[in-house]
């Protein structure tokens, strides 16, 4: 006898409509990215030159030898720069250095890195005249929270006179952060002064030379 076996039938799972999760996939992240712009609309923080003084130096260097002219010169300059850092990435910001760029009349470029909180101290000794004009500084490894601001004292020296300075092309100061790189802000003619302290130049011994 025959039995005859009907063909074995397995219920088939309801395809899914993969649209409809795709769609909130793309719908979720427009939201992420929207409150991204929303929360952290700058990649940059707020830099301000609130005021910068001029000081330059004349510094003669006197020599009892017969050998070498009996007196030189030297005029330099000190920039003291008062900068301000605003937070307004909602992240942390640490400073890492600061360093400046002199670009002369003439093309000439020249890098000078701001004047160490250990070696203030040495530079108010040679120039008494220099302190009252300084201010706190705002030093290396400060960190600024998220909205949050900073000002201080930046020193730069330069080895070239104020007529130099005053016909220059253009003068920066750079800021290095340790997660954003380097930032850089103009130092205009419009935030400086030039220092009416009245200081004598500052004569300094040279040694003369042994034979």
């Amino acid at each position: 006898m025959l039995i005859q076996v009907s063909d074995l039938k397995f219920a088939q799972p309801a395809r899914r409509n993969l649209l409809a999760p795709v769609l909130l996939a793309f719908l979720i992240l427009g939201i992420v990215l929207a409150l991204l712009l929303r929360f952290t609309p700058r990649r940059t923080p707020d830099l301000t030159i609130l005021r910068t003084t001029i000081y330059p130096t004349h510094t003669v260097f006197k020599s009892d030898s017969i050998v070498v002219a009996n007196q030189h010169t030297d005029d330099t300059l000190y920039i003291i720069t008062t900068l301000r850092i605003d937070d307004r990435l909602h992240l942390p910001l640490f400073l890492k250095d600061f360093t400046a760029t002199l670009i002369t009349g003439e093309g000439e470029e020249i890098t000078t890195s701001a004047v160490e909180k250990l070696d203030l101290d040495n530079v108010y000794t040679s120039f008494p005249a220099l302190k009252p004009l300084a201010s706190e500084p705002l030093l290396r490894d400060t960190m600024i929270g998220p909205g949050q601001s900073a000002e201080g004292m930046i020193l730069l020296h330069f080895p070239v006179t104020k007529e130099v300075w005053d016909h220059r092309r253009k003068a920066v100061l750079n800021v290095d952060l340790y997660h954003q790189g380097e930032q850089e802000v103009l130092i205009s003619r419009a935030s400086e002064a030039v220092s009416n302290a009245t200081h004598n130049p500052t004569t300094s011994p040279v040694s003369s030379p042994t034979h």
